[in-house]
């Protein structure tokens, strides 16, 4: 290992390190991106080319921010590749629901797809904002770094992408003061 460690150009100790950090944080990267561009393939390439870059900073990477960084890589490499293809790939509902019986399944596939298909169709930094609040629970001054935008501003982009899906979910417009219970 240590062979390997020094023919990277790293000592021993920062490919133990960057390990303990990949196995801390993959998966949670994998799934964001994964929910971002739809196409698991693109998501599990794009998880890699982020740890890649990760490692190629590890020489001024700082442990504390560690997470947010990572999610700005792997959110910027999204938007690189969704620049190059020119298109959005639909989410897939691929979701195994655990629940017995048929018609309890059907209506949740129902339910699952048109709740993927309104987080589809939320702006990108909206669902972004979101799904690293509800999926790796950033905090919102993360999620504003990450986003390039102030923690207040990222606390409302969530709020506000929660209402929507809501929203699209019950089929009901948006609260108006006439129209509150």
């Amino acid at each position: 290992m240590a062979d390997s460690a020094a023919a990277a150009g790293g000592d021993p100790g920062d490919v133990v390190a960057f390990s303990a950090l990949y196995r801390e944080h993959a998966e949670s990267v994998r799934r964001f991106l994964h929910l971002l561009s739809g196409d698991r393939e693109l998501a599990d390439d794009l998880a890699a080319e982020t740890f890649v870059r990760l490692w190629n900073a590890r020489s001024r990477l700082e442990l504390a921010t560690v997470r947010g960084y990572l999610f700005t890589i792997a959110r910027n490499l999204y938007l690189q590749q969704r620049r190059r293809s020119g298109r959005q790939l639909p989410l897939e509902g691929e979701h195994e629901d655990r629940r017995p019986g048929p018609d309890d399944r059907a209506l949740a596939r129902a339910d699952l797809s048109s709740t993927l298909a309104a987080l589809a169709r939320l702006p990108e930094i909206d669902r972004a904002a979101l799904l690293l609040r509800a999926l790796d629970e950033l905090p919102y001054e993360e999620i504003g770094a990450a986003l390039g935008l102030t923690a207040t501003t990222a606390r409302v982009k969530v709020h506000r992408a929660r209402l929507r899906l809501a929203q699209a979910r019950t089929g009901s417009g948006p609260q108006t003061k006439e129209n509150r219970p």
